[in-house]
């Protein structure tokens, strides 16, 4: 799952607020919508102003909010340019053509209501993505799961997967313990942090005696959506997975991904968009602290000079914003600012990327998720649907393949990781052993969010103890049906709503699976177990 999320066809519908508005109206009619809080369509009289630090989704989400209600804006990005996780830079390769590397392949569902509405901004149709026909998952041991053929509407979901998959045999299913898989069919939040955040997502797997193929091909694709190994991530975060994508929603586990690199597709429209809403957008420019100013307001040190501001939104990663409170000893409250340095970082992962000079056989999916092949999580064939990648290998006869390795062992040094992604290319697509490697090309990043046993309680929310100060991101609590990148646009308009409230200004809709499970025979069975 990438970093942050899978998802097919368009949400249908423009947004519902009037001003380009957050919901993006998918086909779901039992999606959870969140009112925008009363108030002036726009700020009257002089405009206040927001700094946002961080150009990623949550940064460019929240800048987006607050610009287009008429609130002054300066986003600050510490890279040269924006989308954060989801960033892109050009790189010549060695036959003299240029490309647009990333940090890997990212898929965008349909439940991912909240993002697609900021790509609504600049793309109403959202044809900047493209739908791949299926998701794929398979086994060393020969075993291929398909969600092509999976019904989308709950409960029906996940029971078509028990049917239709090879990795449930009945022996695996009657050894099943069906009390202690209850949690699962209705995940509450915050409730279901309650019930399960002291357990490890490996120990609740065992403890239902969930079969051991379907572990592989089934739920560690959400553990792995986060860059953890599962005996590190909370099982909460892996129920709430469960709910979003099987019992909470019926978009189904199928996914778009964009037509082009990321900067062209979705930040270069976006930035030109802020502009037009007057925003300013200062690249290349890292925030060093900040500072309260003694009247209410925040002064923000970047790149060697401070400006004020009325409010302050924190859009940064785990790394980041440790470094910037922990620069900033007069921010917040001392209980808050030690919650923030104890924030973790998952595990190192690798994204490599090789430019082929054959092409892979035609009936390979653009996107394979893996197991059992040692460190490879997943293989991209990036020119079955990015026009760069296709028209490079349109031109040179050639391929575009990219592999993940999460949670990645290091022991025996990083260049060992990526022999190995190697060879389990050539196990699993045999033809490419005899391939050339016209470049390649390896970003090593560990600047994901660890959501670890017992973690979500410490977790930063929204709001902070400064009424003037937000957090946003995909590493914050929020008590919304919300992961990954749909919780770091969930998380900056929410930021943004809050600044809003406090100037009297209309906030955004917001649209979420439901907060609950659907289907009301199983969530009696649930009520019966837990009594």
């Amino acid at each position: 799952m990438s970093g942050g999320g899978h998802g097919r066809g368009r949400a249908g519908g423009a947004g519902a607020d009037g001003g380009g508005g957050a919901v993006a109206g998918g086909r779901d009619r039992h999606s959870r919508v969140l009112p925008a809080r009363p108030g002036r369509a726009r700020v009257d009289g002089p405009a206040p102003h927001a700094g946002i630090v961080g150009g990623g989704i949550a940064g460019l989400a929240a800048a987006t909010a607050l610009a287009e209600r008429g609130v002054g804006v300066t986003l600050y990005e510490r890279d040269y340019g924006l989308g954060g996780r989801l960033a892109g830079w050009p790189v010549e390769l060695a036959d003299g053509s240029v490309a647009t590397m990333s940090r890997g392949f990212h898929a965008f569902f349909r439940q991912y209501y909240n993002l697609r509405g900021l790509l609504r901004r600049t793309d109403p149709g959202l044809h900047s993505l493209t739908p791949l026909p299926d998701y794929p998952l398979r086994h060393s041991r020969g075993m291929l799961d398909s969600f092509a053929r999976v019904p989308r509407t709950p409960p029906l979901s996940a029971l078509g997967f028990v049917a239709l998959s090879p990795s449930f045999g009945w022996r695996g299913l009657l050894r099943m313990d069906p009390g202690a898989a209850l949690p699962l069919l209705d995940v509450r939040v915050p409730g279901i942090y309650e019930r399960l955040d002291g357990v490890s997502a490996a120990d609740f797997l065992a403890r239902i005696r969930f079969p051991e193929a379907a572990q592989h091909l089934a739920f560690e694709v959400f553990s792995r959506s986060f860059f953890a190994d599962p005996r590190e991530l909370s099982a909460a975060e892996l129920a709430l997975m469960f709910h979003i994508y099987f019992l909470g929603s019926s978009e189904g586990l199928l996914f778009d991904v964009p037509r082009e690199p990321f900067p062209q597709a979705l930040w270069e429209p976006l930035a030109e968009y802020l502009h037009r809403h007057g925003a300013t957008i200062r690249t290349a420019t890292p925030v060093e602290s900040v500072e309260p100013a003694g009247d209410g307001r925040l002064r923000v040190t970047a790149a060697g000079s401070t400006a004020t501001h009325d409010a302050v939104v924190l859009a940064l990663d785990t790394a980041g914003l440790r470094q910037v409170v922990g620069a900033s000893p007069a921010l917040g409250t001392a209980q808050w600012r030690g919650r923030v340095a104890a924030l973790r970082t998952a595990p190192p992962f690798l994204v490599s990327r090789f430019w082929l000079d054959r092409p892979v056989a035609a009936d390979r999916p653009g996107f394979l998720g893996t197991s059992g092949y040692g460190d490879l999580d997943n293989i991209s064939v990036l020119d079955r649907w990015e026009g760069e990648a296709h028209r490079w290998a349109l031109r040179t006869g050639g391929s575009v393949v990219e592999l993940h390795a999460y949670a990645a062992r290091t022991e025996f040094g990083r260049a060992a990781v990526r022999d190995r992604l190697l060879e389990q290319l050539h196990r699993v697509y045999p033809e490419t052993r005899g391939a050339g490697v016209v470049d390649e090309r390896h970003e090593w990043r560990d600047d994901c969010p660890l959501f670890p046993v017992g973690g979500h309680e410490a977790r930063p929310t929204v709001r902070t103890p400064d009424p003037a100060l937000m957090v946003a991101g995909d590493l914050v609590r929020t008590n919304l049906p919300v992961a990954l990148m749909e919780r770091a646009a969930t998380s900056g308009f929410l930021a943004a709503n809050a600044l809003l409230a406090r100037w009297g200004v209309r906030g955004h809709p917001l649209r979420t699976v439901p907060a609950r499970g659907r289907s009301a025979l199983l969530r009696a069975l649930v009520g019966l177990g837990t009594r």
